[in-house]
């Protein structure tokens, strides 16, 4: 994937905000766990109190507080209560909220900063917790040894009615100390501080009560106001993730959109050089099953990339804070997820690759069997190709049926390792609350964390699904894009002089196809004068259409120049240089959609009298018998007409063009003697003035051209008229005899 992150670079605003947005979301996502844990914690087990911090208390529970305070303590606590007295304006506004305002003073917190809470809640609830204890031994004497021990005699011996609190303020502030020293060591065997304050709320909710205080409303409205919160963060969340599948949505597509421009792009300026690297089939797949495989990463890439370790990390950090003890679970669950992982990443990537190679070699046999279903039939080779294809199809099938029983693996055992380690968490979890270290809010919080993590690890494992196949299309997709050119317009290019003089030059010109061994063409120099007709003939192989090919550019030569208008075409800009052309190939290519837009395939401008004009002279009149005439519609490579008449249609393109310069290159195999015959002569009439190269293996198709080259086996062997070759070119009248001996038995 790293070869095409630049195609990436055109939507790189789009994935930062997609990223920014991934932020959101997971921040969001590892909040929620926490307010969930608030609400089992606070609000139902400590009855919607937060801290251990009394906002109001009793005055006579205030002097109690003193018993357990030392002198600077009492200060500190002093300086943040006001003494309120029943009757006042503000004891008539305090008893909206505390009844008790009314008939008694009450003490007031003056200031509820989270500074000040922080400050106070370790004096007062410790403080707290002791003086509900003894108000509980008050009640109950028997309970003195659970509630308060390590006090060194039995409060189940004081007479009935006994004051405790006046008791315990004859008591040495030592000994009083001793009682608050025994509270804290019980609580730090449990929970420590953490678990002491917790306990205080409790304390808190009943001295609340006592002050006529709604608690049921402070509850309800702690466990609202916290779900309420909750409800928001979900829809944020919900938002974010909406937006980044957006995003991620609109990035997926434009890459994909992109990179089959560009590779058609690419393709389009390859020279047949490159051609040779690359099959037919192969940059169908490239193009199309490639791409779609990098597409169909893309987006979940943007999506899991980010998140899955932000969300991961971050479920870690949490859930350790919650509860550092049982680190240990989640390290087992990320430890087995990461061997799963390991050797599902290590088994799969290099079946992906063999993969595309064998949509590669379906995409062939499928191709050369649909162009090639006449010749298929004729030798009655259809089991054969049958066999064939279905030996390909097998091994697709096979290959990947292998790589879906992997992956089928992976989430099974993910969601077995998920679920063990959720029995795990609550029974570890289940201990930890008995012994009061942990809180039960606390242990579901870890549990969701520990989800989270887990999920962190299947969403990558979503990604090693998808991202080594399609790491395996990016690269071949790479490949392609990578490809140098080798025939490209010059840098400062010439144009060609005016009035323009299709003299076509052939200097010294060597050739030789890239990665062979040995030269095409050799040595060829000769000189075509502009205007004149000229005939190449050779054996089979001999390089003809090699020879034609260099002039349009098609590939370059090795040695030697190829010049048009006394201009190297190498100096020329391809465009301009092809803008003189007029080709007719060997095959006769024809684009889906009608005659007519075939016809102006070589001159979108062109009048209809120029269309119908090409079409006699290419002795194509069987179009003006057809029901809808140039409208006439033209299948895909044009199999819904004849050889011949797909060849008088190429050449009724190439002269749609009316170029100066025109190669036709083996394009009147197809044509009858007679056909041929009266082509050639509409041609000479039609093309006067200009300079045409004519490849063909008829002699009675040359036979009349200014002059013809003879090629053998890559060499120029002998150049002249007809008349000339027949008495000095033992090969040309050899080929020359032949063929007239079989005219004149037709």
């Amino acid at each position: 994937m790293i070869r095409i992150l630049k195609y990436f670079k055109p939507y790189l605003l789009w994935v930062v905000l997609a990223v920014a947005l991934l932020f959101v979301q997971a921040d969001a996502d590892l909040t929620l766990p926490d307010y969930m844990s608030d609400i089992v914690n606070v609000g139902i087990q400590q009855g919607g109190i937060q801290r251990a911090v009394p906002l109001a208390l009793r005055k006579q529970t205030m002097e109690h507080l003193f018993l357990f305070l030392s002198e600077d303590e009492k200060a500190q606590v002093l300086a943040h209560y006001r003494l309120v007295q029943p009757g006042t304006p503000e004891a008539e506004t305090a008893a909206a909220t505390y009844p008790l305002a009314a008939q008694e003073p009450i003490y007031l917190l003056t200031d509820q900063s989270s500074q000040t809470m922080a400050a106070l809640e370790p004096l007062l609830g410790k403080a707290m917790l002791l003086v509900f204890g003894v108000e509980r031994i008050a009640q109950n004497p028997a309970e003195a040894k659970k509630v308060l021990p390590g006090m060194g005699f039995d409060f189940s011996r004081l007479p009935p009615n006994t004051d405790l609190f006046a008791l315990l303020a004859r008591l040495p502030a030592d000994k009083r100390a001793q009682l608050s020293q025994a509270m804290t060591r019980r609580f730090a065997a449990i929970g420590g501080e953490k678990a002491l304050l917790q306990a205080a709320t409790r304390a808190l909710k009943a001295e609340y009560q006592a002050l006529g205080m709604d608690t049921a409303r402070l509850q309800n409205r702690y466990i609202v106001r916290t779900g309420g919160m909750m409800l928001l963060i979900a829809l944020i969340s919900a938002l974010a993730t909406i937006s980044v599948g957006f995003l991620a949505a609109r990035v997926a597509a434009g890459v994909g959109r992109d990179l089959r421009h560009h590779l058609f792009a690419k393709v389009m300026g390859f020279s047949g050089a490159e051609f040779d690297h690359f099959s037919t089939a192969s940059l169908i797949t490239r193009a199309t099953n490639d791409v779609t495989q990098i597409q169909n990463a893309t987006m979940p890439l943007v999506r899991l990339m980010f998140y899955a370790p932000i969300i991961g990390v971050g479920a870690v950090i949490h859930a350790l804070d919650k509860s550092p003890s049982m680190w240990w679970t989640m390290a087992l669950a990320v430890g087995l997820l990461l061997v799963i992982i390991g050797v599902v990443f290590t088994v799969a990537i290099p079946k992906f690759k063999i993969i595309q190679k064998l949509i590669d070699r379906l995409n062939l046999i499928l191709r050369e069997n649909l162009t090639g279903m006449m010749v298929v039939r004729a030798f009655n080779r259809m089991a054969h190709e049958l066999r064939r294809f279905d030996v390909a199809n097998r091994d697709l099938t096979e290959t990947s049926r292998f790589v879906n029983r992997v992956f089928v693996v992976v989430m099974p055992a993910m969601m077995v390792i998920l679920n063990g380690v959720m029995v795990l968490i609550l029974w570890v979890g289940a201990h930890r609350v008995a012994e009061a270290s942990m809180q039960v809010g606390d242990m579901m919080a870890f549990m969701q964390y520990a989800m989270q993590v887990v999920f962190a690890f299947l969403m990558l494992s979503m990604l090693f699904i998808l991202l080594p196949r399609a790491d395996v299309s990016a690269q071949r997709v790479a490949d392609v894009l990578e490809t140098p050119i080798t025939v490209l317009s010059p840098a400062e290019g010439r144009d060609f002089p005016e009035p323009f003089a299709p003299e076509v030059r052939f200097e010294h010109v060597r050739f030789r196809y890239p990665s062979a061994k040995a030269d095409v063409l050799h040595d060829i120099h000769i000189t075509i004068p502009a205007g004149k007709t000229v005939g190449i003939m050779g054996t089979t192989g001999s390089g003809k259409s090699t020879l034609v090919n260099l002039l349009p550019r098609f590939y370059d030569v090795t040695a030697g120049t190829v010049s048009v208008g006394g201009v190297d075409v190498r100096m020329v800009p391809l465009e301009e240089l092809r803008a003189r052309i007029g080709y007719v190939p060997q095959k006769s290519n024809l684009f889906a959609g009608t005659i007519e837009s075939n016809l102006r395939y070589a001159n979108p401008q062109a009048d209809e009298a120029t269309l119908r004009r090409a079409l006699e002279v290419a002795q194509a009149h069987f179009v003006f018998d057809l029901p809808e005439g140039l409208q006439a519609p033209v299948a895909q490579g044009g199999v819904n007409f004849s050889g011949g008449q797909r060849q008088r249609l190429t050449i009724a393109r190439a002269l749609v063009k009316q170029a100066p310069l025109y190669i036709f290159d083996e394009c009147f195999s197809a044509l009858d003697y007679q056909t041929d015959a009266r082509l050639r002569a509409a041609l000479r009439a039609y093309l006067a003035g200009r300079t045409i190269l004519i490849v063909s293996q008829r002699v009675a198709t040359l036979k009349d051209a200014d002059f013809i080259l003879v090629l053998d086996e890559g060499r120029l062997v002998c150049h002249g008229t007809h008349r000339e070759l027949m008495t000095s070119c033992p090969i040309y009248r050899e080929i020359a005899l032949s063929q007239l001996k079989q005219e004149a038995l037709q």
